[in-house]
């Protein structure tokens, strides 16, 4: 790039101009107008409140997906599956009657 010092002196004045312009402007406004800020860095902070608000709307929307359980969020769940005594004795004499077969069909051999 081969600028003239002239030229470097006028985008200078240029510079300055749009700055002056850009505070004048964010003056009139009533806010900040500023090239300088990071603009999408760091994290957004949301106050404590409006999380918690957030959260419980969330809650309900689940209880209503659920079945309209709405604060049943801390309860245990039931156990399911797993064997009654009955059906446990009803095994139990099922596999009881299939080894006496198997031992029944392997001594005729």
């Amino acid at each position: 790039m081969d600028i003239s010092l002239d030229s470097l002196e006028q985008a200078l004045s240029v510079r300055r101009q749009i700055d002056t312009l850009e505070k004048r402007l964010a003056a009139l406004l009533g806010h900040a107008i500023s090239s300088d800020s990071p603009t999408g860095k760091g994290r957004r902070h949301m106050p404590a409140a409006t999380r918690a608000k957030i959260a419980a709307s969330a809650r309900l929307r689940w209880a209503k997906r659920k079945g309209g359980q709405a604060d049943v969020a801390h309860k245990s769940p039931q156990k399911k599956g797993g064997l009654t005594p009955e059906g446990r004795r009803k095994l139990s004499q099922l596999m009881k009657a299939r080894w006496a077969a198997r031992r029944k069909a392997t001594a005729t051999k």
